[in-house]
């Protein structure tokens, strides 16, 4: 997989955005103590949030088209 500059632009902003998106959600809409209560895993939760950035992240980075 060959790094270019406009591919690793371009994941980044989304990684930046997504990221600040799901901090919100997490820490200030549904409490991040309540989905541990929930899951009952600290482990889980922090997994499974870690996943959800950096999994569409890679996506976002295969198919960014090069000019």
């Amino acid at each position: 997989m060959k790094l270019t500059k406009r591919k690793i632009k371009y994941s980044g902003i989304f990684f930046l955005c997504w990221f600040g998106l799901l901090v919100f959600l997490v820490d200030g809409v549904l409490k991040f103590q309540t989905l541990v209560d929930y899951f009952g895993s600290y482990a889980l939760v922090e997994a499974t949030l870690l996943l959800l950035v950096i999994i569409p992240t890679l996506v976002v980075y295969k198919y960014t088209k090069e000019q």
